[in-house]
Formats: C-alpha cells, sequence, structure tokens
C-alpha cells in the first residue's frame, strides 16, 4: 500500500536500545521465524528497501523472512519516471537477493490509483488508448520477472469504504472490466505466479471487504484468473477485528488463497511497556487467524524495523508499529510472531539498565538536575531516556547529552562520546531548567 520510510519519533524513549553483547543477531528465537512459517506451511514475509539490504538490516531481511516484498521499487512511477524511460535496479536488487538467500518475491503493486507517473496520470487517454497502456505495462513488468515471482498484487485498492468502487484513472476509463482486464493481461505475462487482489480495511467483516469478497466471486464465476486476496492489515494497537478469521475463512471457501500482505500495527507515542504488550498481543492474534486457516499462505510485515516505517510520516504522532525497534532490537512483538507460528523465544533481559533523576541544586526560579544511566547484566552501545514534566518546568540547557523538549516531554540522547555504557558501569549527564511553584521529580523512562 504505502511508502516505507526512514524515521525516528521524538520519544520512543529507548527505542534505541542497543545491547552490545551480542549486538543485534539474525534472531532472538531458537529458531529463525522463516524455519518456523516453513514448518507450518506459511509464508513470513517482510517489505524492504532495496538500499538498505547490507549489514544488520540486510542481515535480518535475509534469516528472518522467506518471502520479500518491494515497497515501493515496483511501482509504475518507480520502473517508469519518464514513458518509455525504465529503472528497474531497486527491483532487481531485491529479486537478485531474494534468490541468493532462497525467498520468494511478491510483486507489488501493478494496478492502482497512487505512485504513477505524472504522464501517465495527467495525460488525456481514451478508453482504446488507456486499456493498450494497461496491458503493455502487465506484459512487460510481469514478463520481466516471468517464473522468478511467487505473487503479484495486481489490482491494488479497488474500493471506497462503503463498498462502492473508486473513482480511479483506471475505473473513469474502463469501468469494472479493467479489474479482470489486468488479471487476465498478468496470468498472460507469467502463467505460474498468483494473482491477488489487494485492500486495506478489509480484515474484518464489513462493507468494504464484503464488496471484495462479491468481486472475487464474480470474477471466479466468470473464469477469470484469480488466485489470491490480500489483507493489507494495517492496524491499530487493541483494534484487531474481532471477525478476521471469519472473514479470512469465506473468502478461503470461495476457492482462493488469502494473504495477510502489509502487517503493521501502531500505537501513539511514546510507547510504553502495555502498549508493547497489547501490540505484541495483537500481532499473536493476527498471525493465529491465519494458521488457523489452511488457506491462509502467511502474512507480511510492511517493513520490519521502526526505522523503515511509513506509520510516522502519515500519521503524526504515531509509530512504533514494527516487530523490531529502530535499532533492531526484537520487541515484545517479534516473540509473539515466533509464538504463534510455533516457535518458542527467550525474551531479551528487561531491566538490566536503569536510569534515576535527581535535582542537585534549586533556586528561586531556576534548578540543575541530572540524570544517571546504571547497567547491570548488560551494556548499552546507545542510550535514549524520556520524561513528561509536571508542573511546567523547562530544559534551558543540557551537557553530556542531546535534549529535547516539545511541551512537556523531554527527550535526550547520548552524546557522540559518551553511548557506550558497559556492564556494571554508568554514564551521568546534566542540564539546567527553570521551575516556577513547584519542581517535582518526574519517572525517567529507560527502554
Amino acid at each position: 500500500m504505502r511508502s516505507l520510510r526512514t524515521g525516528l519519533s521524538l520519544v520512543s524513549l529507548l527505542s534505541g536500545l542497543a545491547l552490545l553483547a551480542p549486538a543485534p543477531t539474525a534472531s532472538a528465537a531458537d529458531v529463525p521465524l522463516r524455519e518456523l512459517a516453513a514448518a507450518k506451511g506459511k509464508v513470513i514475509g517482510t517489505a524492504v528497501t532495496g538500499s538498505k539490504l547490507t549489514g544488520t538490516y540486510g542481515d535480518l531481511a535475509g534469516t528472518q523472512f522467506n518471502s520479500l516484498t518491494p515497497g515501493n521499487a515496483m511501482k509504475w512511477g518507480s520502473v517508469e519516471p519518464s514513458r518509455g524511460s525504465y529503472n528497474w535496479a531497486e527491483a532487481d536488487q531485491i529479486v537478485n537477493f531474494a534468490e541468493s538467500h532462497g525467498q520468494q518475491v511478491r510483486g507489488h503493486t501493478l494496478v492502482w490509483h497512487n505512485q504513477n507517473p505524472d504522464w501517465l496520470t495527467n495525460g488525456t487517454w481514451t478508453p482504446a488508448q488507456l486499456s493498450r497502456l494497461l496491458d503493455d505495462h502487465i506484459a512487460l513488468e510481469v514478463g520481466r520477472y516471468k517464473g522468478r515471482l511467487a505473487a503479484w498484487d495486481v489490482v491494488n485498492e479497488p474500493f471506497n469504504e462503503d463498498g462502492t468502487y473508486r473513482q480511479t484513472l483506471w475505473y473513469n476509463g474502463l469501468g469494472t472490466g479493467y479489474i479482470a482486464q489486468a488479471l487476465t493481461a498478468a496470468r498472460a505475462a507469467d502463467p505460474a505466479a498468483r494473482l491477488y487482489i489487494n485492500d486495506y480495511n478489509v480484515e474484518g467483516v464489513n462493507a468494504k471487504s464484503t464488496a471484495l469478497y462479491n468481486l472475487v466471486k464474480s470474477l471466479k464465476e466468470q473464469g477469470v484468473p484469480i488466485d489470491g486476496v490480500g489483507l493489507q492489515a494495517h492496524l491499530i494497537v487493541g483494534q484487531v477485528p474481532a471477525t478476521l478469521q471469519q472473514n479470512i475463512q469465506r473468502f478461503a471457501d470461495l476457492g482462493v488463497d488469502v494473504a495477510i500482505t502489509e502487517l503493521d500495527i501502531r500505537m501513539t507515542l511514546p510507547s510504553d511497556s502495555a502498549k508493547l504488550t497489547q501490540q505484541a498481543a495483537d500481532y499473536k492474534a493476527v498471525l493465529n487467524a491465519c494458521v488457523a486457516v489452511a488457506r491462509c499462505v502467511g502474512a507480511t510485515v510492511w517493513g520490519f524495523t521502526d526505522s523503515d516505517s511509513w506509520i510516522p510520516s502519515t500519521f503524526p504522532g504515531q509509530g512504533a508499529a514494527t516487530p523490531y525497534d529502530e535499532n533492531y532490537a526484537p520487541k515484545p512483538a517479534y516473540h509473539a510472531i515466533a509464538e504463534a507460528l510455533g516457535g518458542t523465544t527467550t525474551p531479551e533481559p528487561t531491566g538490566a539498565c536503569s536510569a534515576a533523576y535527581s535535582v542537585t541544586s534549586q533556586w528561586n526560579t531556576g534548578f540543575t538536575g541530572q540524570v544517571t544511566i546504571s547497567c547491570s547484566g548488560a551494556a548499552l552501545s546507545s542510550w535514549k531516556v524520556g520524561w513528561t514534566y509536571g508542573a511546567g518546568q523547562r530544559i534551558t540547557q543540557a551537557w553530556n547529552a542531546i535534549c529535547t523538549q516539545s511541551g512537556t516531554a523531554v527527550s535526550c540522547s547520548n552524546a557522540a562520546y559518551n553511548g557506550t555504557v558497559p556492564d556494571g558501569g554508568s554514564v551521568t549527564f546534566g542540564f539546567n531548567g527553570s521551575w516556577s511553584g513547584s519542581n517535582p521529580v518526574p519517572v525517567v523512562t529507560l527502554g
């Protein structure tokens, strides 16, 4: 559905925790997710950004997942930015990476109303011209990767929330027939690839998912090639639809596969232990629903690390939606996915590092404070701490840390020279602030 991005939210408050011993590894579980999924006959995939497929990002993408989806690299605007001028570099990179790591690739996406090139969206086309453009694009792109991709999201997001057809270049120019036309063209270009219609807010039984259900039923009755339905599953913490498994099953009963194609579960920032616990339960519920239905082929997370998530830029104040934090440390959601796939995990130890806030001096309008970060049984290669003031205090100056304040929320991270906190060691930073009336000590969050 959406673009992947890189970004840090202000107070994910030590989602930047990075243990030195060991450095982030391919797994915090006894068995990588891809092996757990394969044992159940399922796919566990991730959307990826091609330029990042090196270092820890590449290691995790390669070892944890058995399927990759190009986040943006196969969209029309990416591959043909100027008419007749093509850029396949990132798409090829992702496909080559997947093949070298024994992974399948899910193509995304051929026909959509977004991320099209300007020459296409701004053009004036007769129905015949538009039909030819559609056929030619599908033949070219699907044909390029013939025999190399497991599946394609052929048609993306055709419906409005009320179940009516979305007014798009394709619908307005070709009517509802563009969907059957696209699927037929894709089958001709690669008879072996599984062909999907993909949409969001269709995870539970509702007007939109029922419209999709009726479309798939009609296409099947007409003999149009349709192999599966993609449920994007861009969800919110605590709001997994109660009818998810029922909905998966009703599509499966039509004789098509179902895939969870773009799974992420966002929360209002800052994250905390309660939200992360609920998020883990939600991830597990989604995976459990898929595991319970034989024709649910598996789930793809829409980016596996918070640093490569589209959520913060699209939903301001929300984020922390993926199974790994911004420094590639597995979150409770990661362990929940592993457990849903039949694995047993050993979560990273918690509470081995802590932060303590104190006021060292105070006068009528100001004060000096400090925070000490201490570790016992663990070590840090970088750190972030945060707190919320309850009496209107303001940070005016800081040393040995980089501090920012937004409203009542303060976030501080290490300077270039003091990110390391060894096992049994500590780091202290200080700051000056202003106050009026009272200066209560806030609770500091580390982790």
